[in-house]
């Protein structure tokens, strides 16, 4: 393969803390290797409209400890045609661009590795969603994130919860997994922890807050992924009213505060190591890979595995709740 002489840069999905740090790794590590960078503004979007803008070593200063992406993100649908991404690849050729390095989830992985194998252009994803939700990796950068963000609200909840002797229902983001409702449960003493992965058993929930009732726990936290199959955090209230008892309930919705803000430095940690990878990987002639972080260490993973397997809950965690709420 020519050695590289340009690479795109872009972020696709939804945004997550530490994808700055992440395109301020790539862009410091290419010009390192006297490789120039361009930016594509909203993502596969910015493709097909030629948004692209020139990055340098300054462009990128000031901006690991900011949340979000300076690079913008949207979703495209034309990039889902072929001729979407025909005017894509042109727009690359045009702004003479010989590679690509993507940050996002797996529907952004899906489309690069379509785009690759159209159009034999080597490109390199790195993961970037709050959601942890890709095989493959570890971590994904903005997870811890938005894990502390989480466990601060929740934190602040159970105040006004013990306060008044009261049952919260906070909904966290995870539609399809729910990796941050579990996590930041453990980490912040949730009484009960509803995923999509597990079938939700509404009598059982109600018979658990009763028990603690009786034991004279007057307050109570239940962490609701939004995409459980009990229909979110206002319908199990609903539901949970249907049986009875003495409970003072109420649902709080965490949303997109769990997206932004500054990234932890876990986070600016991976998100740097993972940019630097990315660039390492695609002078070594890799393409339609992402690079990942397992056992702390740097792996490169083929797009279509990433994007084929699911990466599981871990049920000694879910035992681990019900242990310690015992």
């Amino acid at each position: 393969m020519a050695k590289i002489q340009k690479i795109a840069i872009l972020t696709s999905g939804g945004d997550s803390p530490g994808m700055n740090a992440a395109i301020r790794a790539v862009v410091r590590k290419a010009l390192f290797e006297n490789i120039k960078v361009m930016g594509v503004l909203r993502g596969y979007e910015g493709l097909i409209k030629d948004e692209f803008i020139s990055l340098n070593s300054k462009s990128v200063g000031n901006i690991i400890q900011r949340g979000g992406t300076i690079l913008k993100t949207a979703r495209s649908e034309r990039f889902l045609t072929p001729e979407g991404r025909v005017i894509a690849y042109e727009n690359l050729s045009k702004n003479k661009c010989d590679a690509l390095v993507v940050i996002g989830g797996d529907g952004t992985f899906k489309g690069a590795r379509i785009f690759s194998e159209e159009h034999n252009i080597p490109i390199v994803g790195i993961p970037g969603t709050i959601d942890n939700d890709l095989y493959g990796t570890d971590m994904t950068i903005g997870f811890d994130t938005a894990l502390n963000t989480v466990i601060d609200a929740v934190d602040k909840i159970r105040d006004t919860a013990a306060s008044h002797e009261r049952i919260f229902f906070v909904e966290v983001m995870g539609r399809d997994a729910g990796f941050i409702a579990l996590r930041s449960g453990i980490a912040c003493g949730a009484e009960a922890v509803l995923v999509p992965e597990v079938q939700t058993n509404l009598k059982d929930l109600h018979n658990h807050l009763t028990n603690c009732m009786s034991k004279k726990k007057t307050s109570s936290i239940i962490l609701v992924a939004e995409g459980d199959d009990a229909g979110g955090a206002f319908s199990i209230k609903k539901e949970m009213e249907k049986y009875g008892g003495e409970f003072d309930m109420k649902v709080t919705v965490l949303g997109h505060i769990q997206r932004g803000g500054p990234p932890s430095a876990y986070d600016r940690y991976i998100a740097t190591k993972l940019g630097v990878a990315a660039v390492v990987s695609l002078l070594d002639d890799q393409r339609s890979i992402m690079v990942g972080m397992l056992h702390r260490k740097v792996v490169n993973v083929p797009f279509n595995q990433t994007i084929k397997h699911h990466k599981h809950i871990d049920q000694e965690l879910l035992d681990m709740v019900d242990i310690l709420n015992t």
